[in-house]
């Protein structure tokens, strides 16, 4: 058995997707919403979970860090957004901002097409290492 770290980059970037696809449906969720009164908007944050996991080792290089992830840790789950939670945009209770959700979303699709194009280029740094 070959002990490798080559693919951590590739495996950190495929939770980042993972995620990125769970916060499009979340927007698109809350879009979908807009007219429920009561509605609150929800969100990922899976920054925060990777900041946390990076955090742990201090004081070593990234790709460190990148090697002593633990991938279990870096699942991202939709909840609500609790810094918005208490502000109602309007009188029936709801609190989504169309305004808000359309930016959101259209930084997340650029956000998912850069990771996407991280990860082919990954791959092609792979291939290009065996030779292929």
């Amino acid at each position: 058995m070959i002990q490798t770290n080559a693919y951590n980059y590739i495996n950190v970037l495929d939770k980042a997707l993972d995620a990125s696809n769970l916060r499009e449906t979340v927007i698109a969720h809350n879009l979908a919403n807009v007219n429920t009164p009561g509605y609150k908007r929800r969100e990922v944050d899976f920054e925060s979970l990777l900041r946390e996991e990076l955090d742990k080792n201090k004081y070593i290089s990234l790709d460190q860090k990148i090697n002593n992830v633990n991938l279990t840790h870096l699942t991202a789950t939709a909840h609500l957004d609790m810094a918005a939670y208490g502000y109602d945009y309007r009188l029936d209770g709801n609190n989504v901002d169309v305004d808000n959700e359309n930016v959101e979303l259209a930084s997340e699709q650029l956000r998912y097409q850069l990771m996407s194009n991280s990860v082919t280029q990954e791959f092609s740094r792979l291939k290009t290492a065996i030779g292929s």
